[in-house]
């Protein structure tokens, strides 16, 4: 009976060790490739039932966000049942919610340690390095990205270029790219030594420079947000870069001077579309504002509610505005419990970056909260989670403050 008990211990730390392995590989991986990041959180799965078997018991972590969780799955699982395409619903449903609950437990029952949980940061930050990296390749050898409309060629005909990386759209990478400027910088700022401070913030500045090379106009206001949570929660003179980043705007290229002056330009079809597409997506809600179009039905639905493109070769994935289009598909009351779970995380971040006793866990803290309110802005105007990529960044990030949180908390008592 001892050399079971002591073989099942052993089975269970095995487990757990390439388990956290797994986690790690996800991290880098996510914004890489989504079929290698899938395949290492099938195998992180396997593993954790695996842990469970092993210890005699199912071991999970709970947290202050669990019901709210479970009404945001209940509440999305019920949207299946209005779509027009049930199965097709039913199949995005479970298929993307699936895993972006999966990556959230998984993190949070699996990673207790502050060691463990800077290596999840760095894996993340190495693989942003990468991203940027193959951005800046796009940009030397060029592109000519007319034939993906992501442009109007008409207003910006010297625009030729814009750079995407491995995330298929340069409004993704941009938002990524804003939200690994948030962590980046929080690390960097909690970060004691020069050397590890440099790195940090040359990193930032890499990030920065990819993100004009997308071109992308909401992206630009986010890291407005962002500057503007670290003058706040940090230092106040942080405020001043404010005024920096639109200059160094401005003096990049007369192609960002031509993309930042058409934010207020009313013949910007870019601007007409999206607030064609906001019309359509409040009738969608007018008519169905409880139970919401169904999950992932947008595409499906939207020939019925089109007052503007009026091409049915054209396909809209999405309504460019991240509240719109929840309220649409998962209804209001889906939409309300999103956003308590989005805005109770950045309050946990905050939270525990008051409790922290590491300098370098307080500025993590910080930095996921300003990329979550970068998230936020961005989503006026855009909603790039309908990027699985994104979405599950998104998860893991929130994963990652219930993981900090309970690392501050054992650090007081």
């Amino acid at each position: 009976m001892t050399l079971s008990y002591l073989t099942r211990r052993n089975i269970f730390y095995a487990l757990d060790y390439w388990l956290q392995h797994c986690l790690l590989a996800v991290a880098f991986f996510l914004p890489l490739s989504l079929n290698i990041t899938s395949l290492f959180l099938g195998i992180g799965a396997i593993l954790w039932a695996g842990k469970m078997a092993a210890a005699g018991r199912l071991g999970f972590v709970r947290t202050p966000f669990d019901i709210a969780v479970a009404l945001l799955v209940a509440i999305s699982g019920a949207s299946v049942f209005a779509a027009p395409e049930r199965w097709l619903s039913f199949y995005n449903y479970y298929h993307l919610m699936g895993r972006y609950i999966l990556l959230y437990y998984l993190v949070i029952n699996n990673i207790a340690d502050r060691e463990t949980l800077r290596r999840m940061i760095k894996a993340v930050l190495l693989s942003a390095l990468l991203v940027t990296g193959y951005g800046f390749y796009q940009y030397i050898h060029g592109m000519d990205i007319s034939a993906f409309e992501w442009v109007d060629g008409e207003q910006f005909p010297d625009l030729k270029m814009r750079v995407f990386s491995t995330l298929e759209n340069p409004n993704l990478l941009a938002g990524f790219l804003v939200m690994m400027i948030a962590v980046a910088a929080g690390m960097g700022l909690g970060t004691a030594g020069w050397r590890e401070k440099a790195l940090l913030f040359g990193l930032v500045l890499a990030l920065g420079a990819c993100l004009v090379l997308t071109y992308s106009r909401g992206a630009w206001i986010s890291v407005l947000a962002v500057i503007a949570v670290y003058g706040v929660y940090y230092n106040r003179r942080i405020f001043w870069l404010m005024a920096i980043v639109p200059l160094a705007l401005f003096c990049a290229h007369s192609a960002v001077i031509e993309r930042v002056a058409s934010i207020l330009n009313p013949t910007d079809t870019s601007s007409t579309l999206r607030l064609a597409l906001w019309e359509s997506t409040l009738a969608m809600i007018m008519d169905k504002p409880l139970q919401g179009i169904g999950w992932g039905a947008y595409l499906r639905v939207y020939p019925a509610y089109d007052f503007f493109v009026q091409d049915a070769g054209t396909v809209i994935y999405h309504a460019h505005n991240m509240y719109l289009h929840l309220a649409a598909e998962i209804g209001v009351p889906g939409l309300m419990v999103f956003l308590l779970l989005m805005f109770g995380h950045v309050r946990m971040a905050l939270s525990a970056r008051r409790l922290a006793a590491e300098r370098w866990l307080r500025g993590l803290m910080l930095g996921i909260a300003a990329a979550i309110y970068g998230l936020a802005v961005s989503g006026i105007t855009d909603y790039i989670m309908f990027n699985i990529q994104m979405a599950m960044l998104f998860w893991l990030l929130n994963a990652l403050v219930v993981v900090g949180w309970r690392v501050a908390t054992r650090s007081r008592t």
